[in-house]
């Protein structure tokens, strides 16, 4: 898939709104903006209708053309994309207690074979606690080849989206469930990170419409162009769907938010995704200055940006004459800074040699452009 800058504009805007909410570890950019960073855990689900469009579309475009599905190339495209600079990370965590935001690290294990987010002790082990979400994102590439073979062997558009609403109505039912459980019996623990908010299989409505996006624009080109065509309506659709999901995450543990507002959430969000392929539309008309590095290094950054602002915070900050945005400013340096480190000196090397390597076992071939990498991984 060539790059497209609606996306980019959107992968970077989730980077950004994340490392905003996270920015509470030193004191966020103070009360005047609460409003903006309060709801930057929601930039985490961009990400996630992302993958499930660009890695849905990835497979599915292979299995509609009736081409084999190589499980074997297709974890190893994603092994050398997500492990080495992750493996950076982890070792810096582990071997460097110092640098951690928060004193508690759950056992490296948990973190090498993605259960952080199905095993963590959230009260006692913060540290790091960010990398649950690409728990999320391994189980998915794990499962959804499978899934996705399973359902194209005898393409059904009844019950391709049989499946999905089993899924989404299976997600509301196990939410409530479980917030219903534990509301009464209140366990002596975060039971809403740990048994809500981190889990993979209460987290699989974004994933599940970037699938769905993705479904459509393989097996119904014509009607994805005439929802393309109407890209205005789709990002109004978009921005009022996620706005009436995030007014229900006024109180973000509450029943109705985790019961309904993640699919509706998803759902406004994937319209934002439809709405940015569009290349006349409002989001992918134009290429936004900065937005395409950002999506690029989004994924460093993510990974880097907590371990950055504690270090900030702890030796250099103390030391500034900076106070409010000043200060933030500071942050924000670091964090690029660093981030970029990660990116060019372990992310974009490996990337590089995962295509030399697949070229020369390929007698050669030609691999994808740098556009093509970074849009599908």
């Amino acid at each position: 898939m060539h790059r497209l800058p609606g996306l980019d504009l959107l992968r970077s805007i989730a980077i950004v709104w994340v490392m905003l909410f996270h920015s509470f570890l030193v004191g966020g950019l103070g009360p005047d903006f609460a409003w903006l960073s309060r709801f930057g855990w929601a930039g985490v689900d961009i990400f996630f209708v992302l993958s499930g469009f660009l890695i849905g579309s990835q497979l599915l475009r292979t299995l509609q053309r009736g081409e084999p599905l190589s499980l074997r190339d297709f974890y190893w495209r994603r092994a050398w994309r997500i492990l080495p600079a992750f493996a950076v990370m982890l070792t810096v965590y582990v071997a460097f207690p110092v640098l951690r935001e928060a004193p508690g690290l759950a056992p490296w294990w948990q973190f090498a074979t993605f259960t952080l987010n199905l095993l963590v002790d959230y009260g006692h082990n913060q540290a790091f606690s960010h990398a649950w979400s690409l728990c999320v994102e391994e189980h998915f590439y794990l499962l959804f080849p499978l899934l996705a073979w399973w359902v194209t062997r005898r393409p059904s558009t009844a019950r391709f989206l049989g499946l999905c609403a089993a899924l989404v109505l299976l997600g509301i039912a196990l939410r409530s469930g479980v917030w219903l459980h534990n509301d009464a019996a209140q366990p002596p623990r975060n039971w809403y990170i740990e048994d809500i908010y981190y889990p993979t299989w209460m987290r699989l409505d974004g994933l599940l419409m970037g699938v769905v996006l993705a479904a459509l624009c393989v097996y119904r080109p014509a009607l994805w162009a005439r929802l393309q065509a109407r890209s205005t309506w789709l990002l109004l659709g978009g921005v009022a769907a996620a706005g009436l999901a995030l007014f229900l995450f006024r109180n973000r543990t509450g029943l109705v938010a985790n019961a309904v507002g993640w699919p509706l959430l998803s759902f406004g969000f994937g319209l934002l995704v439809l709405s940015a392929t569009a290349p006349r539309g409002w989001l992918g008309r134009w290429a936004v200055p900065g937005a395409g590095w950002l999506a690029a290094a989004s994924y460093s950054l993510y990974l880097s940006h907590k371990l950055v602002m504690h270090a900030v915070q702890e030796w250099l900050a103390p030391a500034l004459p900076l106070q409010g945005l000043g200060l933030f400013a500071v942050y924000v340096v670091a964090i690029a800074l660093v981030g970029a480190a990660l990116h060019y000196a372990v992310e974009r090397p490996c990337l590089q040699l995962r295509d030399r390597l697949r070229s020369r076992a390929r007698g050669g071939s030609v691999g994808p452009s740098p556009q093509g990498r970074r849009a599908a991984g």
